[in-house]
């Protein structure tokens, strides 16, 4: 079920108040509930969800924890979800409830949400085995140089980080079931219809889309082996679009660069393509909910395209700001 519909649910039954502090309760103590989802929840931009992932966060004690152990107890109450404006908003709300209960380990609640971040990224560069050149403690140490105010972090404090992450990782959840029924299935989480609005040409065309595996191929028929066009879903957002020509569409975008994509030519050759974002139009309003909901929740997050974020924070540091 759609998180937002869920949360609905709950107050149609009765069962929490529209209050910031019982959602939040409800989520963090209901041991049966889609952990994937809960992360989707918090993860969203409007007013009650951001009140509600603050006060979720203060449901946790992270009094005289270090921010290692802080992190593998938050990190496990939730699936962090894969969109990275999603993760910037819960990891500063983490950073400023963490520093309220250890006040004397970080100097600013940016020093915090920067080595958070990084420790995110050390992660899963440590312990994926596509990783292959794994970063070493000093490279650890050196990209925090300046990040504190008025001097650097402790070496032996970001020593003990690395070490600890190194020996032991984060503990990501998984919704169980639904990783059982994708392995037994092997289907797609979504296939249909929908129009797409050319790159240099403007016009629009009906293609068979099918979601599977964090990408979006498309299919000019649905008897096609070979799609016209692959579109890798790494670090992309989707959004609600109007277009003056075409109801009910939606944009996929990559945050002032080119989306990575590839699409076949008339020879048969692919080659890449040169969206900065692609809009594509549903048959009703329901398809679009559905199929954003659906592309939303493959969305992947590659920690390497925004350590660009870790080094604005630290310049803005730096400089004062």
């Amino acid at each position: 079920m759609d998180p937002e519909k869920g949360i609905q649910l709950l107050f149609t039954k009765k069962f929490v108040e529209k209050e910031p502090e019982q959602i939040a309760s409800f989520l963090f103590n209901h041991a049966g509930l889609s952990k994937v989802a809960i992360g989707e929840y918090l993860g969203q931009r409007e007013s009650l969800n951001i009140q509600v992932l603050k006060a979720f966060v203060k449901c946790h004690n992270f009094d005289k924890l270090n921010l290692v152990d802080a992190l593998r107890r938050f990190l496990g109450s939730f699936r962090l979800p894969g969109e990275a404006q999603k993760i910037d908003r819960i990891m500063e709300c983490f950073s400023a409830h963490y520093c309220q209960c250890n006040p004397s380990t970080f100097k600013s609640t940016d020093s915090c949400y920067i080595v958070s971040f990084s420790l995110i990224i050390l992660n899963t560069s440590l312990h994926n085995p596509s990783v292959k050149e794994k970063p070493d403690l000093q490279h650890f140490i050196s990209i925090h140089k300046g990040v504190h105010p008025g001097g650097d972090l402790p070496t032996e404090l970001l020593t003990d980080m690395y070490e600890s992450l190194k020996k032991e990782p984060f503990q990501i959840p998984e919704d169980e079931d639904a990783w059982e029924l994708t392995l037994a299935f092997q289907k797609p989480q979504r296939e249909g219809w929908l129009l797409k609005m050319g790159g240099r040409v403007k016009t629009w065309k009906k293609r068979w889309f099918i979601l599977k595996d964090n990408c979006l191929y498309y299919f000019e028929y649905t008897t096609d082996k070979d799609p016209l066009g692959i579109i890798p879903l790494e670090n992309l957002c989707v959004e609600l679009a109007e277009d003056p020509k075409k109801p009910h569409c939606f944009d996929l975008h990559a945050r002032g660069q080119t989306v990575k994509a590839c699409k076949t030519q008339a020879d048969g050759k692919k080659v890449q393509g040169n969206h900065q974002s692609y809009r594509l139009s549903a048959a009703s309003h329901e398809e679009r909910e559905s199929w954003v909901q659906s592309l939303r929740s493959s969305i992947s997050w590659d920690p390497f395209y925004d350590t660009v974020t870790i080094q604005k924070k630290i310049s803005a540091i730096k400089n004062g700001h």
